[in-house]
């Protein structure tokens, strides 16, 4: 087979296919791997309203976790929510941030030119570690950001430990 054979040069595409889909979704993989669960399904209700519209249904909800000698602090970015539209929960070691977010005005006539954030229904949950007291976490809402603070059971300082 030459370069010039269409067989050669099938194979040869078919192969360069294959190598940009596998790479593709190797990243897609890691995406979502390494984004914790950030990327966020909403859902909308069906109504006669917004039929037609075309809002995305996923978004991102990102969030930071780290622990203190005696607490969990976890923080999620919620923008363009009420406190009020939020539900916090803690079920065994995950925390649960549930919500409705809903989108401002008419949207009837428009012809969005970009359109990337997502309305409806969502909920993100974050692993938290075993040893938490749920009952003294304290939940706070402030510009676009959920910040929930969760007593650990047992208060542990950092240990030195000896390398050998």
């Amino acid at each position: 087979m030459t370069k010039l054979d269409p067989k050669y040069l099938r194979s040869e595409l078919e192969r360069g296919i294959a190598r940009a889909w596998e790479g593709l979704t190797e990243g897609w993989r890691e995406m979502l791997s390494g984004s914790s669960g950030a990327l966020t399904r909403f859902r909308r209700r069906a109504s006669k309203e917004n039929r037609g519209e075309q809002f995305p249904s996923w978004s991102l909800l990102q969030a930071e976790c780290w622990e203190t000698a005696q607490s969990v602090i976890v923080r999620v970015e919620v923008p363009g929510m009420n406190k009020e539209d939020l539900d916090v929960s803690i079920q065994d070691s995950t925390l649960c941030i549930r919500g409705e977010k809903h989108s401002e005005g008419e949207h009837k006539g428009r012809r969005y030119l970009l359109m990337e954030r997502a309305y409806g229904r969502f909920e993100r949950t974050v692993p938290l570690p075993n040893h938490i007291d749920r009952k003294h976490a304290e939940v706070s809402y402030h510009s676009g950001v959920v910040t929930v603070i969760v007593p650990k059971t047992e208060s542990l300082p950092p240990q030195r430990l000896t390398v050998k």
